[in-house]
């Protein structure tokens, strides 16, 4: 199992400067991928743009949304634009992670429907396939930059309702779980393969988890502080991922063990602190698997 790192693009208050420190020791450290959340109604870094500084300051290592929200960008025509020049200015390392997105906020916030947005992505997702593939949209031809591989960017897709697995089955390259934790990374999985299977698909689908990380003297309190804000829309969730974020050397080594187990090929861990000792924590803890 591959060891991704999420940026903390979404921890509120951080640095410019700070995002790109943990970018250019992520991929000195060998990890995977570098990752960024994606939300509208918070102190954050929008996704795409945090990963295109990071494909500034680094060569080799993927550079992955993880996720971003598809119906909450009306514009489907510059999505697909701002993805593929990431992922060419990137030499092709994009993984375009994209799921539907949970909170109302988000959407009226920029006068997008809350509802309905399962089947705004899905047409999101064809338009954006016939962007890449370089359908003529006016005279001066196709939407470009061309992606660097045919087709587009590597799509991971997420979500554990029947609808989106059966998305993931029908367009995707993998999956992606939320922050609840193994268990529940290994029933969506389960479902997936199942899709898998019933679309006909002969490849495997590459299949990905996001957990959350604290480590050091305050993990408990950094955790706690972090999850509580973020998720604070929706307290029994934030509950939930709070019970599964690896707070301390023994939970990061069980959570990356347990994940493995349940058959997942690239776990993302991601930091509740912007502080790069907390990068320096995990390097060493993954560095001694």
């Amino acid at each position: 199992m591959e060891i991704g790192l999420g940026l903390p693009n979404t921890v509120a208050g951080t640095e410019g400067s700070v995002l790109l420190d943990w970018a250019t020791e992520g991929e000195r450290a060998g990890f995977s991928t570098l990752a960024s959340l994606d939300r509208l109604v918070y102190d954050n870094y929008e996704c795409l743009t945090t990963l295109a500084a990071a494909a500034a300051v680094t060569e080799r290592v993927r550079l992955t949304t993880a996720i971003m929200i598809g119906p909450v960008r009306a514009d489907t025509a510059v999505m697909a634009k701002q993805a593929a020049t990431v992922d060419r200015l990137s030499g092709g390392r994009l993984v375009l992670g994209l799921a539907v997105g949970a909170r109302p906020d988000d959407f009226t916030a920029n006068g997008t429907e809350h509802a309905g947005r399962g089947k705004r992505m899905n047409a999101q997702l064809d338009e954006m396939r016939s962007i890449w593939a370089g359908e003529r949209r006016g005279f001066a031809g196709g939407i470009g930059p061309a992606p660097s591989r045919d087709g587009g960017p590597e799509l991971i897709l997420g979500g554990h309702s029947p609808g989106a697995i059966a998305r993931a089955a029908r367009v995707g390259d993998g999956w992606i779980s939320g922050s609840g934790g193994p268990g529940m990374f290994r029933s969506g999985a389960a479902a997936v393969r199942k899709a898998w299977e019933a679309a006909g698909r002969t490849d495997k689908p590459r299949l990905v988890a996001l957990s959350y990380f604290a480590l050091g003297d305050s993990a408990e309190e950094l955790a706690d502080s972090y999850i509580n804000h973020y998720y604070g829309f929706a307290p029994p969730y934030a509950q939930l991922v709070l019970n599964n974020t690896a707070k301390g050397d023994e939970a990061v080594r069980n959570t990356i063990t347990a994940f493995e187990e349940a058959g997942c090929d690239e776990l993302i861990l991601a930091p509740c602190s912007a502080d790069l000792e907390q990068l320096k924590l995990l390097t060493a803890l993954v560095t001694q698997r």
